[in-house]
């Protein structure tokens, strides 16, 4: 036997798949070339890749076994990688069937073998691999796995802290893997979108100094200057500032920034990306038309055929609050809060009508259009409970329907309005005007009253009272609040509203300080309770002039509201007034209730940054020390400039259509900024201490 072995290029091409021809001499005279695949280490193919047109081929893959079904002595594997799934199978002549039988859920494995069509009964078309299979002829472990804290085969929920202590096992869940390669997809697609924009992507420092920016830093300790600490910067705000004033024109990056916080659904306690930005030469309206494209090209591109807002409207800090009760309203629901406080002053209910003597409050109403009936009235009730509220005043409305030919009927029309049980009890029982209980005659001749609307004079507690009944077909108001302001307050209301049969309001007082944030929620809660809410749907709206300061309620002491670094509407002249009347050149872009951009027109003039820092109690001397770098700088010729920054993991929270943004965070911390993975954070070594000159005061 000859063998001989021709090489290309002096080597084999390192591939998926390299070939090299083999010449065998078979007998005396006969000699055949063949060729033959010499294949990469562990595959051929992804399991995703292989269809019809393999069919006869012999190939090698590799993965986790997703499930094995033994069906009549035939091994079946469900073979899982990034990519996809592949059906491969070994029946018992198989010379590896012995191992085969060992495998078991998520061990990885290597196997070479032949592609075979599935019998037409059998093609799985959910599945690009569906019309084949593969027939195992050998098989390599490549790593076996112990038994599994959690499935990654099913829809089977696991509590979250075992979930993120085996975050490499919950990442290979398919809805994991997909919400990942979202975040990529998105991230890849932001970058681009930036590029043809023209702007320049740089990375800015992540060791850096503390600095005042609305929460509080993560400190690190300088082993050099013992009792000095740097910061992890809460964002790159400082140093894309000093960018423009470089004479860089458009700057972005994709940002990790750095705050301890307190964990919500929709934040990370510790860290998070963001998309930055920032330009020279730009007023507000100019940073809204850079920046709106990309956002929309991206909820296009990966919202899954959900209706994506081209028109972006913009909003009031103050009408958004008074309309929504927060700054990053739904616009999917169509509900608007409106004030009514003029329906209830000096009105019989007394609750509301004292309450309006006190200074700053008001009565703010939430439309529930379809939301007219008492059991939907009793749910919200026991919503505002949950809030920590006794209830929630309410209005409905409703078509009068009452029934004169049945005394039952008219029992049942009195109850539903609730008129005292008396009024029932005394007709029926013929104490109106005579008349024995059940007197057929009698029941006619009220019923007859009450549809033309006419009074009746009844006898209740001993007291003579007139109850008028409104017409059939009449709009009737009903609940308590309408029973204290009466027919007329109500009727206006409902026109100020808008509303008709069917529908409703509810009502809360106070200050809105006080009383807002409950109200933004409940009106979130009738909105989808009554599916009111496009969940179809990606609205956008642009929140503008945010006030500069706000006051501690206690204390009365002036601070920044929003961004320090914000130039105030108005300039020098706004800062002469009263501060809490200030606004400034800040934005946010609200997203289906999340708060996804918050950017700003900088203040770029040293004199007015010195002056706003000064109404919020910080001395000159004190701002250059803490912002003394970009103090400095605007101190030689800064540009106007600004921008903002969109959050990444919120945006694919959106996109992937997840209540949690820890589902689209590869390696993320729990609610008590734990990572159980990585048993973070943990406790320093006695050495590591003694390096940085620090000491660890046990807490009591």
């Amino acid at each position: 036997m000859i063998l001989q072995l021709n090489r290309n290029h002096g080597g084999f091409e390192a591939g998926l798949l390299d070939f090299a021809w083999l010449g065998l001499c078979i007998g005396p005279n006969e000699f055949e070339p063949k060729k033959v695949p010499i294949m990469h280490a562990y595959r051929s193919h992804t399991c995703a890749e292989l269809t019809a047109a393999n069919v006869g081929d012999t190939v090698r893959l590799s993965g986790w076994v997703h499930r094995v079904r033994d069906h009549g002595g035939v091994l079946f594997i469900d073979l899982r990688d990034h990519y996809g799934i592949t059906q491969v199978l070994c029946d018992p002549d198989s010379p590896v069937f012995n191992e085969v039988e060992r495998v078991r859920s998520e061990w990885c494995i290597r196997i070479d073998g032949n592609v075979k069509a599935r019998d037409e009964s059998l093609v799985n078309e959910k599945i690009p691999t569906g019309e084949i299979e593969v027939f195992i002829r050998d098989m390599e472990v490549l790593g076996a796995s112990g038994e599994l804290p959690l499935m990654v085969f099913g829809d089977q929920e696991y509590p979250e802290e075992t979930r993120l202590k085996y975050r490499f096992l919950d990442l290979r869940r398919e809805a994991m893997q997909k919400n990942m390669t979202l975040r990529s997809d998105v991230v890849a697609s932001i970058r681009k979108r930036m590029w043809d924009q023209k702007f320049r992507e740089f990375q800015t420092p992540i060791i850096t100094a503390s600095s005042p920016e609305g929460a509080r830093d993560f400190l690190v300790p300088s082993r050099l200057h013992p009792g000095k600490f740097y910061a992890l910067p809460q964002a790159p705000q400082q140093f894309k500032q000093l960018l423009m004033v470089s004479g860089f024109d458009k700057y972005f990056q994709i940002a990790p920034c750095f705050r301890d916080e307190d964990p919500r659904a929709d934040r990370s306690p510790t860290d998070f990306y963001q998309l930055d930005l920032e330009m020279s030469f730009v007023e507000q309206q100019d940073v809204f038309d850079t920046i709106q494209p990309v956002v929309q090209g991206i909820f296009e591109e990966f919202g899954g055929g959900r209706k994506v807002d081209e028109t972006w409207e913009q909003i009031s800090y103050k009408d958004a609050a008074l309309w929504y009760g927060t700054d990053k309203p739904d616009l999917r629901n169509p509900i608007k809060m409106q004030v009514v406080s003029d329906h209830f002053r000096d009105s019989g209910f007394a609750i509301f009508a004292k309450l309006l003597e006190q200074d700053g409050t008001e009565i703010r109403a939430i439309p529930a259009p379809t939301g007219g009936s008492r059991k939907f009235c009793d749910r919200m009730n026991a919503f505002a409970q949950k809030e920590g509220l006794p209830g929630m005043g309410y209005i409905l409305w409703r078509e009068v329907v009452n029934d004169p030919g049945i005394g039952g009927e008219i029992e049942k029309w009195i109850e539903d309005r609730q008129v005292n049980q008396t009024i029932l009890t005394e007709i029926l029982n013929g104490e109106h005007g005579g008349g024995a209980p059940g007197n057929s005659d009698r029941l006619h001749e009220i019923a007859g009253l009450i549809e033309k609307g006419d009074p009746l004079d009844l006898q209740i507690a001993g007291e003579k009272r007139r109850v008028a009944f409104p017409r059939r077909g009449e709009l009737e108001a009903a609940g308590p609040l309408a029973k204290n302001i009466g027919p007329e307050r109500t009727e206006a209301i409902r026109q100020q509203l808008g509303l008709g049969v069917g529908d409703a309001a509810f009502f809360l007082g106070g200050k809105p300080s006080a009383f807002e944030s409950v109200a933004g929620r409940a009106r979130v809660e009738i909105g989808n309770e009554l599916k009111l809410t496009d969940t179809d749907r990606f609205a956008f709206a642009w929140i503008v002039d945010f006030p500069m300061y706000e006051a501690d309620e206690e204390s009365g002491k002036i601070d920044f509201s929003h961004n320090p670094f914000s130039m105030p509407q108005g300039g020098m002249e706004a800062l002469e007034g009263d501060p809490l009347d200030v606004l400034g050149y800040q934005y946010d872009l609200a997203c289906n209730g999340y708060e996804l951009i918050s950017g700003a027109i900088r203040n770029h003039r040293p004199e007015i940054m010195f002056k706003a820092f000064e109404l919020a109690g910080y001395g000159e001397d004190e701002v250059r020390k803490r912002f003394g770098g970009m103090v400095n700088a605007f101190q030689y010729g800064a540009p106007p400039h600004g921008g903002c920054a969109a959050g990444i993991d919120r945006i694919v929270m959106l996109l992937a259509d997840e209540q949690n943004i820890r589902e689209v965070i590869l390696f993320p911390m729990n609610q008590r900024a734990e990572d159980l993975m990585m048993s973070a954070p943990s406790d320093p070594t006695s050495d590591q201490l003694m390096e940085l000159g620090l000491r660890v005061i046990p807490q009591e």
